[in-house]
């Protein structure tokens, strides 16, 4: 799709909003607003180099003053594969990295490019060189490796690899350059009195742990700093204490040592699961008592992070002091025209973060980047999408969508989009299907913005018409003569449980097994009640809290070996347990739930096949979903199971198809309403992005 239709809206900017748009000089160059995008890993990094330009590039567009990458390896021996950084190791390097920065320069954005070396928490299982750090540590991320304790000849090959790797980026077209000294990496070893322990001139007191970060600095600064702004990343805090406040530890010694040495601070804290927090453990600007004291510590500009998705939040963090630079990561990929909405008045339209981190959670598998509420993250090389583009209809045509969950409402509004005329009929009064409801569980409250800012550009669209408590039959879709009909009438959780082989049943002598749906139409079991999760995701611990907080006495039950599994994905996993365990909820893994009788239920161990009883009066099942795809057959029935034969296209999309994500249907919804019409091979439904390998094979 090359034909873009264009945005619109002129510019109206609120004036409380004014300071937001100020220039901020960083050292040698100048930002153009307060917008930075902080570096964020994306899952593609030096593999798949057009994505990545293509992705910040479409972010200078929407507003955002300096876009920075993810964390930019300057050496071999800091690989950190399956997680997969940018890479400053060579030529070959400037030049990928080169697309990026001309794709944000094209649109009068600052470029930055943040180094990094892993030391322990790199094992460097794809270059196979022995990892080095302050010690010799065990591997941070878990692999069955230690590091060597860097020599000083270690320590001059550092110096010379992060010198040629700065060098490297500003030939490479960046604007600022990144010292990475946080998030447990090497240089935040080298600060850390509790990891180094080395008794040379790197070791032992203050001044000495500083030294290495200093003279990174210093290099930087006379190798790139007459063109480039050298940055420093840095945590405010040492740890979180056992009240979960703050302590400072030496970092505020620790920083009045460097504070005027960079051009620029970026500022984060030492809990991730904290800083990373999904919204059910960390509101918008939570970070901010940790992070309040810096940028009086020093004249130069500072960058903050928190989840801001309100420019009245933005605003108040500027005029109070706390930051000079509006830090954003996730808003970011949720909105990339966060920024221009602002500037044209159009707080309305902005599609804010919910939160979710299933961003966070295609760096964790080493695939790329996704957003629940943006489905055009990662797709703007690949398929051509844009967050507020899309190509005008082939051709006139009525559209017909049924079910208005996260799939029926985002293809509406992209069809409406394109200018199809559309009608979307729900059979409820609620619009929002599965994110309505699950909105009100516990922490969850948030998700609800996939379906505020869809419901709210819907309203916007004369070729859009909203049916409500229109529950459709087959005849009904004949009649309304629609061109196309889409099917998103959502799925519905199962009271079995899948072994591995098969469905399950587990309930035994007429005993009432629950679902989350039955939670979430407020029935709620007998206590004591178990909750089996097989789904391994989030829903089975938001439905142990729910009950806990009912004043249940409740077990969380699980065929893992850990609490909600998959969320170690998206940086939760560690909260959920906390979360449970300070409720007083039971965790019992790795037990599958073999039967219930009103009374107790019946667990078998997943290692020894021992079996134990717990008391329960009630049991919540929280494993598969089946498609609510009743409709899609009964229509496909009346042409005889061939769709060809139908008057009209037919496609079911999102749950419907297969239960997934909220993010796996809200993309499926948008991939429905950008292919409508469009000659699309199936064979080779998108561009790869991939190292070229030329003709003589070199």
């Amino acid at each position: 799709m090359t034909d873009q239709t264009p945005i619109t809206g002129a510019v109206r900017r609120d004036p409380r909003y004014d300071v937001l748009f100020q220039p901020v000089r960083i050292g040698p160059v100048t930002a153009p607003n307060r917008f930075y995008q902080v570096p964020h890993c994306t899952g593609m990094g030096h593999l798949r180099p057009h994505m990545v330009a293509a992705m910040r590039g479409v972010k200078a567009e929407g507003g955002w003053g300096v876009v920075c990458t993810e964390f930019n390896s300057i050496h071999p021996t800091s690989d950190d594969l399956t997680y997969v950084s940018a890479t400053l190791w060579n030529d070959d390097d400037v030049r990928a990295n080169r697309l990026m920065t001309e794709a944000v320069h094209a649109h009068g954005a600052l470029a930055g490019a943040e180094l990094w070396h892993g030391g322990a928490r790199s094992a460097n299982n794809f270059t196979r060189l022995t990892p080095m750090d302050v010690a010799c540590l065990p591997n941070l991320a878990g692999h069955p490796y230690q590091t060597r304790a860097m020599d000083r000849a270690d320590i001059r090959d550092l110096r010379r690899w992060h010198r040629k790797a700065a060098l490297r980026a500003r030939e490479a077209g960046f604007d600022i350059v990144y010292v990475y000294a946080t998030h447990g990496y090497l240089l935040a070893n080298f600060l850390d009195p509790k990891v180094n322990t080395r008794t040379d001139e790197y070791g032992g007191r203050l001044e000495n742990r500083v030294r290495l970060v200093r003279e990174l600095i210093e290099d930087a600064k006379e190798a790139v700093g007459d063109r480039c702004a050298v940055a420093v990343r840095f945590k405010a805090d040492e740890t979180i204490g056992a009240d979960g406040k703050p302590e400072w530890g030496e970092r505020r010694e620790m920083f009045a040592m460097l504070a005027e040495l960079p051009d620029l601070w970026d500022i984060n804290i030492a809990d991730y699961t904290l800083e990373m927090g999904a919204s059910r453990f960390a509101k918008e600007g939570a970070l901010e008592p940790y992070m309040a004291w810096v940028k009086q510590a020093t004249t130069k500009p500072v960058v903050t992070v928190g989840r801001f998705t309100s420019p009245d939040t933005m605003v108040s963090q500027i005029r109070r002091g706390i930051t000079d630079l509006i830090g954003a990561a996730r808003p970011s990929i949720a909105d990339p025209f966060l920024p221009r909405k602002i500037e044209e008045g159009r707080i309305e339209d902005i599609r804010e973060c919910i939160g979710c981190n299933v961003c966070y959670s295609g760096d964790s598998l080493g695939v790329p980047i996704r957003c629940t509420q943006n489905p055009t993250m990662g797709e703007e090389w690949r398929r051509g999408w844009h967050p507020e583009r899309a190509a005008p209809r082939a051709r006139a045509g009525r559209a017909l969508v049924v079910g208005a969950g996260p799939a029926g409402l985002e293809a509406a509004r992209a069809l409406g989009l394109r200018g199809y005329a559309v009608m979307l009929a729900e059979a409820t009064r609620t619009l929002g299907g599965r994110v309505a409801r699950e909105a009100a569980l516990p922490g969850l409250g948030e998700y609800i913005r996939v379906r505020d800012y869809r419901e709210q550009q819907l309203r916007k669209m004369t070729n859009v018409e909203v049916f409500r408590e229109s529950r459709l039959t087959a005849e009904d879709v004949f009649e309304i003569g629609a061109d196309h009909v889409a099917v998103a009438t959502g799925a519905r959780w199962r009271r079995d449980r899948f072994d591995g082989k098969a469905y399950v049943p587990v309930a035994v002598g007429g005993a009432a097994v629950l679902t989350p749906d039955d939670v979430m139409d407020g029935r709620l079991p007998e206590g004591p009640a178990v909750v089996f999760d097989g789904d391994g995701y989030m829903m089975g611990g938001v439905i142990a809290e729910r009950l806990a907080l009912a004043g249940l006495e409740t077990t969380y039950v699980t065929a893992s070996d850990s609490v909600s599994a998959w969320a170690g994905n998206t940086a939760e996993r560690w909260r959920v347990r906390t979360r449970l365990m300070g409720l007083g909820v039971r965790i019992v893994t790795a037990h599958s739930l073999t039967a219930f009788d009103g009374e107790g239920a019946d667990l078998v161990c997943a290692y020894s096949g021992a079996a134990q009883r717990l008391p329960a009066g009630g049991v919540v099942m929280v494993g598969q979903r089946s498609p609510c795809d009743a409709l899609y057959h009964d229509i496909l029935a009346r042409a005889g199971g061939d769709a060809a034969r139908l008057p009209f296209t037919l496609r079911r999309i999102g749950d419907c198809e297969a239960p997934a994500l909220i993010a796996a249907a809200v993309y499926a919804g948008h991939r429905y309403a950008a292919e409508l019409d469009e000659d699309v091979d199936t064979d080779e439904p998108l561009r790869h992005d991939r190292p070229v390998v030329s003709a003589g094979g070199g």
